[in-house]
């Protein structure tokens, strides 16, 4: 079933969810429908978005949704202040994926969409020390690697160092 993902990101995140949050359940998925909504809907899960409202400015947003957890798969880098987020959610649980800190590259900033830029991105003791700060236990951690297929030092870093941080959190 994994293969068949457009992402290798996907395979392994389907595979974490699935493994912490089992089909069928109710998902907040914070941030806009995208294709990943879709791969989730197609393996058994309900599954909400936010609608693109800024999170940073309106956390309380979360609040209006009852869901069994709540989903952020690399959403929070893009926030100035994740912690108010983190905070109002009502969900028992959350599954999230944030980019790690990688000392062989800055931080992603698209020069064209100021929506597309990483205000942070995290070591994995800074991710888990903001989950335990806004109240949730942290259950289950994994990190797997972002391979691109071109040649240099960079992408041969990338073979071996990871790059994505997801955690199953508890309230």
């Amino acid at each position: 079933m994994y293969h068949k993902l457009p992402h290798k990101r996907y395979a392994h995140t389907l595979k974490f969810l699935q493994s912490v949050l089992p089909a069928p359940a109710t998902i907040l998925d914070l941030g806009v429908r995208n294709p990943f909504t879709e791969v989730m809907e197609q393996n058994g899960y309900t599954v909400y978005n936010t609608e693109g409202e800024d999170l940073d400015l309106l956390p309380n947003v979360v609040k209006k949704y009852h869901v069994d957890a709540v989903t952020a798969f690399e959403i929070f880098e893009h926030l100035l202040a994740p912690f108010n987020v983190l905070k109002e959610i009502e969900a028992p649980k959350i599954i999230a994926t944030v980019p790690l800190k990688l000392w062989f590259t800055p931080a992603y900033r698209s020069k064209t969409d100021m929506w597309d830029r990483h205000y942070h991105e995290f070591e994995d003791w800074q991710f888990d020390w903001l989950l335990q700060k806004t109240g949730w236990k942290v259950k289950k951690k994994e990190k797997w690697t972002s391979p691109v297929n071109k040649i240099g030092f960079r992408p041969i870093l990338r073979k071996f160092t990871p790059r994505y941080y997801a955690i199953y959190a508890e309230k």
